[in-house]
C-alpha cells in the first residue's frame, strides 16, 4: 500500500466514458437535470442516475432540488479547473462525423471554461491583455496593473468586489484546446459575466461554445484591439493594436 493509491479510484472515477461525458457537459458552469446529462451522455436517465450518484458521493458535483427535478452542477470552481488541466492532457477526440467536426471547431473557437472564456477567443483576449500591460504575469498568475484597472473600469468591471471572493482573483488556468493560459478566476468569472450582460457573447443552445456577436467584436476591437474573424475563417484570429490604446 503507497500513498498515492487514491489515484487509481480518481482514474477509475473518470475513466468510465459515460461519467466523463457528464463531467465534460457541466463545465458549462450551468445547472443540468439527469434527463439532459444522460443525453449528453448517450444514455439511458437510469443509467445516468447510477452514475450521477457515484460522482456526487465522490465529491465532483453537487445537487439541488427544485419540486420533482434534481439538478446538478459541479462541486465548484476548483473541480473545473481539475477537470480542464485533465483534459489539456488528454489526447484530441477522433472525430467520426460532420456534427462532431462542426461542434469541435464551435468548442475550439470559443467556449465557456466552468465561469469563464476559454478557446480561442478566451486565450487571445487574455494574451492581448498582457500585450497591452492590463495584466502582469506572475508567479504563475495575473496581476492587474493601474493601466488595467483604468481599462476593466472604463468597460463597466469593478475590480474592488473581485478581489474580495474567497477564490483566486485572476488565475492562469490551462486551456486543453490551445495549451496556452487563459484567464481564470473571479476576474475571469466577472470577465465572461459582463460580455454575457453586454449581448457581446451568447451561449451555444446544446454546447458549451459561445458565439461573439457583432456588438462583442466591435467591443473586443473597441477596448482590447482584438480583431475576431468569423469561426469559419481559414485565419480565425487577427490581432491588431491600434494607436489610441
Amino acid at each position: 500500500m503507497t500513498l498515492h493509491s487514491n489515484i487509481s479510484n480518481i482514474a477509475s472515477l473518470l475513466g468510465e466514458p459515460s461519467r466523463a461525458n457528464m463531467l465534460t457537459a457541466l463545465l458549462d458552469g450551468r445547472f443540468h437535470t439527469a434527463g439532459e446529462l444522460a443525453h449528453a451522455a448517450s444514455i439511458t436517465p437510469q443509467t445516468a442516475s447510477f452514475h450521477l450518484a457515484r460522482l456526487t458521493e465522490q465529491g465532483w458535483i453537487s445537487t439541488e432540488k427544485h419540486g420533482r427535478y434534481r439538478y446538478y452542477r459541479l462541486a465548484g470552481n476548483e473541480t473545473a479547473q481539475k477537470l480542464e488541466q485533465f483534459l489539456a492532457i488528454c489526447p484530441v477526440p477522433e472525430v467520426r462525423s460532420l456534427k462532431q467536426s462542426q461542434q469541435m471547431d464551435q468548442l475550439r473557437y470559443g467556449r465557456t471554461c466552468y465561469d469563464h472564456l476559454a478557446g480561442q477567443v478566451g486565450v487571445l483576449l487574455t494574451e492581448a491583455m498582457v500585450q497591452h500591460g492590463y495584466l502582469i504575469v506572475k508567479d504563475g498568475a495575473f496581476e492587474v496593473s493601474e493601466t488595467g484597472v483604468e481599462r476593466f473600469t472604463a468597460i463597466g468591471l469593478d475590480i474592488a468586489p473581485l478581489r474580495r471572493k474567497r477564490r483566486a482573483f485572476a488565475h492562469a488556468c490551462l486551456d486543453w484546446s490551445e495549451r496556452k493560459h487563459h484567464l481564470g478566476g473571479a476576474l475571469g468569472q466577472g470577465l465572461l459575466q459582463l460580455c454575457l450582460e453586454r449581448g457581446w457573447i451568447e451561449r451555444m443552445s446544446g454546447i458549451r461554445a459561445i458565439q461573439v456577436t457583432a456588438n462583442g467584436k466591435q467591443a473586443f476591437r473597441d477596448h482590447f484591439s482584438v480583431e475576431l474573424e468569423p469561426a469559419d475563417s481559414p485565419d480565425k484570429f487577427r490581432l491588431e493594436y491600434t494607436a489610441h490604446l
